[in-house]
């Protein structure tokens, strides 16, 4: 059987990497162990991916028409422990497509520089500043570029250099035999970590990884309307990436505490004032405070601070009123509602005159021994059905 590659595929020696790709997969597809177990076969189907091997790489192709041995005489000849990529095999059988080199499946090496992670910092606001917007300077703590090196990992003056246990690949070939004969894996280079380069002087300040930590100031504007639990998105404030890549993103989450009036459901507020027995019988007008109020306004603003509220005569605990547009404004427009609970608060310690006057109240109103008045409860579902079926 002929030694030469190009004899043994079938291809002629100015044949492109398709062309000899072709031909192997269709040699792979008739000789494969498992279509023909003969060991004649067996043997031929090891030459055929021995001379797929040297001609689908540059290297050891450019190294036999040379006259030299691709293989640095570390394998033998074709009919001696043969040897053939898993990848190769799969490729044929398969349709993979070459990678770099024309290897099937070759990863090559990974890159140096990378993306950096993105980063989460939590912010506490008060209600009228999540309502109304507020800009604050935050200082975060992350990963920056290093200035000594602009992020090379290399010490001034020197430069990354090829690895000599991948040669740059970022791969090492792992040979394994089996009954099909040595199948060769790749693996990545542990000398290198798979990068295909190392830094023979790694910079001082950041031990090679061209980034190091640092503290620093931005600002952040908090747009009006947000709750707690809103993210807002700082884009490439995050990690800088290894090697002095780009950097992620910077996420601020957003917490707003408590206040000591108003509490919030959605876009609007709700709030509940207590007013005297006498003032609910009676009526009155009064005067509380909006959420602007604990915004600082310089000058005339013309932004209202407070607002009346009538309490209408004979208004029992419980009541709400509904002032419309005085909640919190939407992310998209709009603006929530103040809802406003009034709670009757009923005197409990009288003195002599205070009870002699309320006693005299409920002579005049025949109070004196009320009975009490019940309100039907309100219907189940069977009643409603009931009900609904007697009127017809």
């Amino acid at each position: 059987m002929s030694q030469d590659p190009y004899e043994l595929l079938g291809v002629a020696r100015d044949a492109d990497a398709d062309a000899i790709k072709k031909a192997y997969r269709r040699l792979a597809r008739q000789l494969h162990p498992d279509v023909n177990p003969d060991p004649e076969t067996q043997e031929r189907f090891k030459e055929v991916s021995r001379a797929y091997e040297i001609l689908s790489d540059p290297q050891k192709r450019a190294a036999f028409d040379r006259g030299g041995d691709p293989f640095g005489g570390g394998a033998g000849g074709f009919g001696q422990g043969a040897g053939f990529s898993f990848t190769d095999i799969m490729d044929a059988f398969f349709g993979g497509q070459a990678g770099p080199g024309g290897a099937a499946g070759g990863r090559g090496p990974r890159p140096r520089t990378r993306r950096g992670q993105d980063a989460l910092i939590r912010l506490e606001v008060e209600l009228a500043e999540a309502a109304f917007g507020v800009t604050r300077e935050l200082t975060v703590d992350t990963a920056v570029l290093c200035s000594t090196c602009h992020g090379e990992g290399a010490a001034p003056g020197t430069h990354a250099v090829p690895c000599e246990t991948c040669r740059g690949q970022g791969e090492v070939a792992h040979v394994q035999r089996s009954f099909l004969g040595e199948i060769r894996t790749l693996r990545p280079c542990a000398a290198c970590r798979g990068l295909g380069t190392v830094i023979p002087e790694p910079c001082r300040e950041c031990s090679g990884d061209g980034r190091v930590r640092s503290r620093r100031s931005l600002t952040v504007k908090i747009p009006a309307g947000v709750d707690t639990g809103t993210r807002v998105q700082l884009s490439e404030q995050g990690e800088v990436g290894p090697g002095g890549g780009p950097a992620g993103d910077l996420y601020v989450e957003i917490h707003v505490a408590a206040h000591d009036v108003f509490t919030r459901q959605g876009n609007d507020l709700h709030c509940t004032v207590t007013v005297p027995m006498s003032a609910a019988a009676l009526g009155t007008t009064l005067t509380l405070p909006t959420l602007e109020a604990d915004v600082e306004q310089g000058g005339d603003s013309g932004v209202e601070t407070t607002f009346p509220l009538d309490v209408r005569p004979g208004t029992q605990s419980g009541t709400q009123q509904v002032l419309r547009a005085r909640g919190v404004p939407g992310l998209r427009g709009g603006r929530g509602d103040l809802i406003v609970t009034i709670a009757v608060e009923t005197p409990t310690k009288l003195d002599p005159r205070q009870e002699e006057l309320l006693r005299e109240l409920a002579a005049i109103r025949g109070e004196e021994e009320p009975t009490g008045q019940l309100k039907p409860g309100s219907k189940s579902v069977f009643g409603r059905l009931r009900d609904a079926f007697n009127q017809h």
